[in-house]
């Protein structure tokens, strides 16, 4: 009985350790997710989303492209269907992050752990979680969000509110900082893998060619079609797999 109760006292003082760890690890996260959720908001205040509407938007999407995204189609007044396609198709990635985190629960986990995981995944929450030895601890996770997901919302909403209050001149100077977020994502990997590059100079191309050719089709459906039609072409005549066996040789 003494031992058990030991071990019990053990457990509850690791997760409590866990649980600040969280806290520190997705502080600084948080903070970058303020000065990009910024730059969202500018966005969001373009589509004439409040600061309410733009918070909570941001509360319940946890990715800076998808996110442009919907905010870049509602401000063309896109159609819910052209919303839901382009959401899922730029937040794909998703699926894969989440079946090798559900790799990591402990065997038997319940189904709210497996529903926080789930959930809750970004790019850097997701690092932090899977870099991590062992199974997955649900209250290193719950720190590592309640200090990064708020700041991410947060910041869309600041956004929002100075886009109203700043001169117009200084709004569109802020817009730029969301292509240069853009620019910092599409960069890196092109500079590394010909492929990706060439993928990126061929989707300008084919976007600006269809919007001549068929001035009529929105640019939601315009950014489906390509971007489905792009990324089966490149998967099928160049497999990652296909390029690691290359790679090896």
């Amino acid at each position: 009985m003494t031992e058990h109760k030991a071990a019990s006292i053990a457990d509850k003082v690791e997760k409590k350790r866990a649980f600040r760890q969280g806290l520190r690890n997705g502080l600084p996260i948080g903070l970058g997710y303020f000065a990009v959720a910024f730059s969202l908001g500018i966005a969001a205040k373009d589509a004439h989303l409040t600061a309410f509407q733009g918070f909570i938007a941001s509360l319940f999407t946890y990715a800076s492209a998808g996110e442009y995204a919907v905010f870049t189609l509602i401000a063309a007044q896109a159609t819910y269907m052209e919303v839901v396609l382009v959401s899922l198709i730029s937040n794909a990635r998703y699926m894969l992050m989440s079946c090798a985190l559900s790799q990591r629960l402990r065997p038997g986990a319940p189904f709210r752990e497996r529903l926080l995981f789930g959930t809750f995944i970004t790019d850097e929450l997701f690092g932090i979680n899977i870099a991590r030895p062992g199974y997955l601890e649900p209250r290193y996770a719950i720190g590592a969000i309640l200090t990064s997901i708020p700041l991410w919302a947060l910041g869309t909403s600041m956004g929002i509110i100075m886009g109203n209050l700043l001169p117009a001149s200084l709004v569109s100077a802020l817009s730029v900082a969301l292509y240069g977020m853009f620019l910092a994502i599409i960069v890196p990997p092109a500079r590394q893998d010909k492929i990706i590059a060439w993928a990126v100079v061929i989707s300008f191309g084919l976007s600006l060619l269809l919007s001549e050719l068929l001035p009529g089709l929105s640019s939601g459906n315009r950014i489906i079609i390509l971007t489905v039609a792009i990324s089966a072409a490149a998967a099928a005549f160049f497999p990652v797999k296909e390029q690691a066996e290359n790679n090896a040789a």
